[in-house]
């Protein structure tokens, strides 16, 4: 007589199960649920998770990207393809024309980071969005590991860490009032490493700057910034071509790349089990600000 095997879900599946399970939630609870979608890794995965979450269905729910004008040509191809690809609304929020139109200023400094927040919030209240999906996950930097899956954020926007709900065996409280609003982050129990597990197992593709290839740089605040216009070397520093990668994507005045040959999936999974810096302290000049100051634009009303 044949036993039966122990049925076992692997990492992976629970985690890409327990995403979807959030996905589905908030479609019961909001009426105006939206994605942010930057073409950076974790909103590919997020949109991977969509698609399977209401498929034979089309994704139920527009994406947003907060175009800061300052992005790596590379991504907003990636974004445009991926979107006509599956048929998405895509809602785009420009700090380009929130500038032209005085809403916001740009910094002295010229980078555009911190102004996309306002933005973000105008465009959040414009179409009246309740739930806006995240690709946040907590091992990210200690700001967000704070987060609670569904996040709560009050009229004006702004994040209050002591003002969370509790999130016991897996139920969720989407309740809000009007204009009040939940970010959600069903990427929250993931790390770097298991997103490019998925990333290899689902065969998703990427934007090329994510693998290994030849860019000039020039070493500023010991990170490897691409020369571009946004980046211009200054006086002593040294233009040199050098193999890199990004780890993330962000404004290409402020993301770092690093030194690697990694060049396939299989590469970059080795790579990233041996690090011991996460992508955003390793690459993120928006972050060394201060110490706290991804909990300070969060607080803010930043995602």
């Amino acid at each position: 007589m044949s036993q039966t095997k122990p049925y076992r879900v692997s990492h992976l599946d629970a985690l890409e199960a327990e995403s979807i399970f959030v996905m589905r939630e908030v479609m019961a609870e909001f009426e105006r649920p939206v994605l942010l979608f930057s073409g950076g890794k974790d909103s590919i995965v997020m949109l991977r998770l969509a698609e399977k979450a209401f498929a034979p269905a089309r994704i139920p729910f527009p994406v947003m990207h907060v175009d800061t004008g300052h992005n790596f040509p590379e991504v907003l191809e990636y974004r445009d393809t991926r979107v006509t690809e599956l048929g998405l609304n895509l809602v785009v929020a420009s700090v380009q024309e929130a500038i032209d139109s005085g809403t916001v200023r740009e910094l002295p400094d010229g980078t555009r980071n911190r102004i996309q927040t306002p933005v973000l919030l105008a465009a959040v209240e414009k179409y009246r969005f309740d739930a806006l999906f995240g690709g946040a996950r907590r091992d990210e930097e200690k700001a967000r590991a704070k987060e609670r899956m569904f996040s709560f954020r009050d009229e004006f926007g702004q994040w209050d860490p002591k003002n969370q709900r509790p999130e016991l065996w897996s139920l969720y409280n989407g309740r809000h009032h009007p204009g009040e609003s939940i970010r959600v982050f069903p990427l929250s129990n993931w790390t770097e490493l298991d997103v490019w597990h998925y990333i290899a197992k689902e065969e998703i593709a990427l934007p090329s700057i994510y693998y290994a290839h030849d860019r000039e740089v020039v070493e500023r605040d010991g990170m490897f910034y691409a020369v571009n216009e946004f980046i211009v070397p200054r006086a002593g520093e040294t233009v040199e071509t050098r193999t890199v990668r990004y780890r993330t994507v962000g404004d290409a005045s402020q993301t770092a790349a690093v030194l690697s040959d990694a060049d396939t999936v299989e590469k970059v999974i080795d790579e990233v089990a041996a690090t011991r810096i996460t992508e955003r302290g390793a690459t993120r000049g928006d972050d060394k600000v201060s110490e706290a100051a991804m909990e300070d634009r969060k607080r803010e009303g930043y995602f």
